[in-house]
């Protein structure tokens, strides 16, 4: 029987390689976008670039509009998109309030209505800015949520939530997706990405992605504007 995954994918670099990982394992590939209210919503292009690249069995966009509500600089206009390092040690304001827990509920629904085996999900906890949301104890406690909380998980059959990069560095997961055969010129990290996709290079998207290209001594194909 073949195995179904459903993968939280936003185009960005972490996500795609998740994508890459699921299809080497056999999983037949369900990609799930959001449009969330977020500013940058040329990565729901790059997502549609990737899931076309990967040839996935299907690719769906969801729009919930936590976005109306504010509360981070992702998705209020009277935000700003701070640079890498001006939080110190405090959560950044590019944090959005419970965003993995809403995607991954939604995903966990697709999930069940397409009986899949696992939802993959590109959370990373060490070249990350510190959202309380990317941490294994997070997951851990979702997984537990999970089995308890669907019909799936009650008759014995239960979801696995994948974290396959969550203790990786950036250089390794993109060495890692290099060998699986990711081209990531075609995915966007930028927080404050133009419309053209052009990417910032100062946020702490951009400078992660660049600390991971650079020790991983491979070329970064992005187009930055710094």
């Amino acid at each position: 029987m073949t195995k179904k995954a459903v993968i939280l994918l936003s185009g960005g670099l972490d996500s795609t390689t998740c994508l890459a990982i699921a299809k080497s394992r056999g999983f037949e590939c369900y990609t799930l976008s959001v449009a969330y209210g977020q500013k940058h919503s040329v990565e729901l292009s790059a997502a549609k670039r990737v899931a076309d690249y990967f040839h996935v069995k299907k690719h769906d966009v969801i729009t919930v509009s936590i976005g109306d509500f504010g509360g981070s600089a992702l998705t209020d206009a009277t935000m700003s998109v701070p640079d890498f390092g001006s939080h110190h040690d405090e959560i950044p304001t590019t944090y959005v309030p419970a965003r993995n827990t809403i995607f991954l509920s939604i995903a966990l629904g697709v999930a069940e209505i397409i009986a899949a085996d696992a939802i993959f999900i590109g959370a990373n906890a060490v070249d990350y800015s510190g959202y309380p949301d990317c941490r294994p104890l997070y997951f851990d406690a979702f997984q537990t949520m999970t089995n308890y909380a669907t019909k799936a998980g009650v008759s014995g059959k239960h979801i696995k939530i994948e974290t396959p990069i969550l203790t990786l560095t950036k250089a390794e997961i993109i060495t890692l997706g290099v060998s699986l055969g990711v081209d990531y010129s075609i995915t966007l990290s930028c927080y404050k990405v133009t419309e053209d996709e052009l990417s910032c290079g100062v946020c702490d998207s951009c400078v992660f992605r660049k600390k991971g290209f650079l020790e991983a001594n491979i070329a970064d194909p992005t187009k930055y504007r710094v």
